[in-house]
């Protein structure tokens, strides 16, 4: 038998890789089908987690609970409308993680409706696919949340900005500060058990909407 830790990184490994592939082919279809061709020649426009997952990302992901995959790129000059656009492609990803995880929610929702009105237990394999169902689920709702905050390099900031309309020196000054202020608030929470962004909070009551 695996240790508990090495369980629950089993268990865990689907949703993580299921969210962020699903997150960064939404960003490479928005884009494709606002009219920039960027991420469909770079061949991001697949399914296929190998396209989308960054190691080192992926890596930091399993081993802090925090991380990144590869972002997808696209050409401003392409685009009708470029603020408007911009917004979409964004938030397309965030958006598309909400959906995954309600629908695994009610997929979880409904496995516990069947053992909790039957007689019948659950054997080992019905109760690991369950937990990768939840996991998968607390997952996808964590990358809403979390890609939404206003905070270079994630989505939420791009959407600000396209809002905001600011100078690119002003953007560019902010995406500067942005990441190391990411990590230095992510590094606290993680490792000083001090909550500054209540994302697990948040993801139980989402979960605790749907399920």
């Amino acid at each position: 038998m695996l240790n508990t830790d090495w369980q629950t990184i089993l268990l865990l490994l689907p949703g993580i890789l299921l969210g962020l592939t699903v997150h960064e082919f939404c960003h490479a279809f928005c884009a494709w089908k606002l009219g920039d061709n960027t991420a469909y020649e770079q061949g991001r426009l697949t399914l296929n987690p190998i396209k989308h997952i960054d190691i080192i990302g992926f890596i930091f992901i399993v081993v802090a609970g925090f991380g990144w995959a590869k972002p997808v790129q696209f050409n401003p000059e392409n685009l009708r409308n470029l603020r408007r656009d911009k917004a979409l492609i964004a938030a397309a990803g965030p958006l598309s993680n909400f959906i995954l995880g309600a629908i695994l929610a009610l997929f979880v929702k409904a496995v516990l409706f069947y053992y909790s009105n039957n007689e019948a237990s659950p054997g080992v394999l019905i109760e690991h696919l369950f937990y990768i169902l939840y996991y998968a689920a607390s997952i996808n709702f964590g990358l809403f949340i979390f890609n939404l905050l206003p905070i270079p390099p994630l989505d939420g900031s791009h959407i600000v900005f396209s809002g905001l309309n600011l100078k690119l020196e002003t953007e560019e000054k902010i995406r500067r500060i942005g990441m190391p202020v990411l990590f230095i608030i992510l590094i606290v929470q993680n490792y000083f058990n001090i909550t500054i962004i209540p994302i697990g909070i948040v993801i139980q009551k989402l979960m605790g909407l749907f399920i």
